[in-house]
């Protein structure tokens, strides 16, 4: 298993701890700070394991498979942990939830055909701002400032998400087509 396929796992790995430290205490302070502290580092292995496994050209069917599993499942549980602590609304995360099957969904259908669908701009703006959104909302910091701050990501991670699924749409329409 190559460097990037470790970092891919290790982000897996650190998911429960994650999960146990915000939700064992989600009054406790120092229990929020180390969740994020573990989500941040989560969220640094996805930014370097793409960038080795495409400077060593280390790219592997594993790794193609895995690291946006391994996105998705690290945010999908964020996301669902802010709601048992009240700082989301359901309806929220349904909306990134549901994109992200559409969005895997695209992606198998193109895969069976041959074609492999990158990730658009739009979507990676819609993973900073959900990145940046759960790290302020998880710190829970009692500061106005980042508490409005807090307030704009969630706003901005929920127009990003509808917006790059439209342009998503929009773009691989002929994905479908394929299938007639």
């Amino acid at each position: 298993m190559n460097l990037p396929n470790k970092l891919t796992m290790f982000r897996i790995i650190l998911i429960p701890f994650f999960v146990f430290f915000l939700l064992v205490g989600p009054d406790n302070q120092t229990f929020r700070l180390i969740a994020d502290g573990i989500f941040i580092i989560a969220s640094l292995t996805d930014l370097l394991d793409g960038k080795i496994a495409r400077k060593y050209n280390l790219v592997t069917n594993f790794g193609k498979f895995m690291d946006p599993l391994a996105d998705k499942l690290l945010v999908c549980s964020a996301l669902i942990c802010l709601i048992s602590t009240g700082q989301l609304p359901a309806w929220f995360v349904i909306i990134i939830v549901a994109r992200e099957f559409i969005i895997s969904g695209f992606r198998l259908i193109a895969a069976e055909n041959g074609l492999v669908i990158a990730a658009n701009i739009f979507g990676k703006i819609k993973t900073v701002c959900q990145m940046f959104m759960i790290i302020v909302l998880v710190a829970n910091f009692n500061v106005p400032f980042l508490q409005v701050l807090g307030t704009i990501l969630v706003w901005a991670s929920l127009i990003m998400t509808v917006l790059s699924l439209v342009v998503y749409i929009y773009q691989n329409t002929g994905v479908l087509k394929e299938q007639n």
